[in-house]
């Protein structure tokens, strides 16, 4: 497979109108889906939306490579377009993109043209072919100058793929691993930009890629002996264990593109911190990331717990859920009812055990996993609930990472007892004393003092409660803001049994994309031909408890649509706890409404709010031919 077969002539959009980075996805994926190299623009789009949500591919230099793999690529393509005007494209540099290469990579199968792409991305590193695409004037052109380089890229790979000899000189050695998350672009830019660079600067390295289609140019274990440091240019985990002992720079793929010099000076120079990891015991051995706060680390510790505890969450749930319906119908003598009662209770009872487990192991990896899961069962016998549980993952997180640096003296013969006697029997230990004696009394009595407030809220209170629950679902949809309401309400139902706090949030998260899909249809001026048909998928998502697919529309209108949904959605939160609706299932959006407590009431407030939400925006929003671009929704990734 060549270039050409990748880089279609009909596909090339040779004078861009779009102006803004929304715009120029949107006519860019147009092409493609008028071509059929893709059948769903949702899902592709998604795609692109969640890889730009990252780290924005416009690159600098005036070139951006949006890039997408996923199922709704029938074959793989790119898409070039050139813009005379310059599109606001985010660029890591601020400066507009004037080239724009969208790539299609169909998800499985064959890899072949994984190939193609990544000489496609690394040609882009050229300064001269750069400015020659500029200076192109037709389809045929650019084809020509990409086939120039791919004859050059092919006379370099054999070289590429063999290891670095022992240097004659005293030239410093790096080696360097790239990655991005798809793998498919970044990745290969990266590789180039850093051989280009210390070709320059007068340095010797090596670099192995981590791709969609596997490891490529592997370093070998004399190679890291011999480096005088590492960089990692990734935005995804690789394997960093074998660099112990070595200087070790991490950063994202983008500065592996953007800011070579910098990384390879730093590195050359010893201002690299040394990666220290005890080769007998599994570990995330991460370098300090510089641009992460604490809070950034808190953070993605504590979604780790969440979303893998979420499953345990909506399968126990919506299963308890129904075998309460049973019980209604058929009594708590019958099969029905205590079949899927065991069931979703087998699943529900390891929620607080799960949720400390893999917030440990985000934070000491595998060692935290076993002294987090047990503190979060002790967390549940003690009665110190979802709150407890929450400690007890941070606890044995940080309490194992402790144990680690304490432990290092240990002789290198004796290593090996760490991770299989040291680490389990003292981290259970210390953290099982800890809740016992600790954390699990003062918990269960702030989670009593909690559950007795709220089972004796007043009208008004519970209708307050329920208003802020429902408008923090709206703020983010899908961030902090909305995964705190959740996880909140989350856990007062696990403590309690008492789903009425869900309602709000399930009400609050269904309302944004429910109000976009209703204002795409009262406000057809509004709204473009694509916004009309991605606001109808809005429905289906608003119904299913998806409210990322009104995050597209937030992006490109934050203050209209995010003012108008948080209204909406407080309104609804607050009248689902004024007329007592209550849902014993964590999720699943209208599919569910039959196992709620007063299920009318609950339709009527959804109703109330996403119409107050879809009439503030529409009432709100510019006529179409007074704004510019254009927006259509996506789909939540699972």
């Amino acid at each position: 497979m060549k270039i050409r077969d990748i880089l279609l002539k009909e596909l090339m959009i040779m004078d861009l109108q779009a102006e803004t980075k929304e715009a120029a996805i949107d006519e860019m994926i147009a092409q493609l889906y008028e071509h059929g190299i893709i059948d769903d623009i949702k899902v592709y789009k998604q795609g692109i939306m969640d890889r730009e949500a990252q780290t924005s591919t416009g690159l600098g230099d005036g070139i951006a490579m949006p890039h997408a793999k996923n199922r709704a690529v029938r074959r793989p393509a790119v898409v070039f377009a050139k813009s005379q005007k310059g599109v606001e494209f985010e660029s890591l540099d601020g400066q507009p993109v004037h080239l724009l290469f969208m790539i299609a990579a169909p998800e499985g199968g064959n890899n072949v043209h994984l190939e193609v792409l990544a000489s496609l991305s690394r040609s882009l590193v050229d300064p001269e072919l750069v400015a020659e695409l500029k200076q192109a004037q037709t389809p045929d052109d650019v084809l020509q100058l990409f086939a120039g380089k791919e004859e050059e890229r092919e006379a370099e790979e054999t070289r590429a793929a063999q290891p670095a000899p022992e240097a004659e000189t005293k030239r410093p050695f790096v080696v360097a691993v790239t990655a991005c998350p798809t793998g498919i672009a970044h990745t290969y830019m990266a590789e180039d930009a850093l051989k280009k660079k210390a070709n320059e600067m007068g340095i010797d390295i090596r670099v192995e890629t981590n791709g969609s289609d596997g490891v490529k140019n592997p370093l070998t274990d004399d190679e890291i002996r011999r480096a005088d440091g590492v960089i990692i240019a990734a935005d995804k985990k690789v394997e960093i264990n074998r660099f112990s002992g070595k200087p070790v720079l991490q950063r994202p793929v983008s500065d592996g593109i953007n800011k070579t010099e910098d990384l390879l000076n730093r590195v050359v120079e010893g201002q690299a911190p040394v990666l220290h990891v005890d080769e007998n015991e599994i570990s995330r051995a991460e370098t300090p990331d510089e641009n992460q706060s604490a809070w950034g680390s808190i953070y993605k510790d504590l979604m780790n717990g969440i979303s893998h505890m979420l499953p345990f969450v909506v399968g126990g749930g919506i299963l308890l859920a129904i075998s309460f319906l049973f019980e209604s119908q058929f009594g708590s003598e019958s099969i029905w009812f205590t079949s899927f009662n065991d069931i979703g209770s087998a699943a529900f009872n390891f929620l607080i055990p799960i949720l400390a487990g893999y917030i440990a192991l985000s934070i000491a990896d595998r060692p935290g996993l076993l002294p987090g899961m047990a503190g979060g069962l002790l967390a549940v016998n003690s009665n110190a609930g979802f709150l407890g549980g929450l400690v007890a993952g941070f606890l044995a997180g940080y309490l194992m990472v402790w144990l680690k640096k304490a432990f290092q003296f240990m002789p290198k013969s004796l290593a090996g007892l760490k991770p299989i006697l040291i680490y389990p029997v003292l981290g259970l230990l210390l953290v099982g004393l800890l809740m016992y004696f600790l954390v699990g009394p003062i918990f269960a009595t702030i989670n009593n003092a909690m559950i007795g407030v709220l089972e004796n809220l007043g009208t008004g209170n519970a209708v307050l409660l329920g208003t802020v629950l429902g408008g923090m679902m709206a703020i983010d949809m899908g961030g902090p803001f909305n995964k705190a309401a959740y996880a909140f309400s989350i856990g007062i139902f696990t403590d309690t049994g008492d789903g009425s706090l869900m309602a709000a949030v399930m009400a609050g998260g269904m309302i944004p994309p429910l109000a976009i899909g209703l204002a795409t249809v009262l406000f057809r001026n509004k709204f473009t031909d694509v916004e009309h048909k991605s606001g109808l998928s809005n429905f289906v998502m608003g119904a299913s408890f998806i409210t990322e697919g009104a995050i597209p529309f937030a992006a490109a209108d934050p203050i209209r649509v995010i003012a108008s949904s948080i209204l909406g959605s407080a309104i609804a939160g607050g009248l689902t706890q004024f007329w007592n609706v209550s849902i014993p299932a964590p999720h699943g959006g209208i599919f569910v409404i039959t196992l709620a407590e007063r299920p009318l009431m609950f339709l009527l407030a959804l109703l109330i709010g996403t119409a107050v939400s879809a009439l503030v925006l529409g009432l709100w929003k510019p006529s179409i031919e007074n704004r510019e671009g254009a927006t259509i929704s996506s789909e939540e990734l699972s």
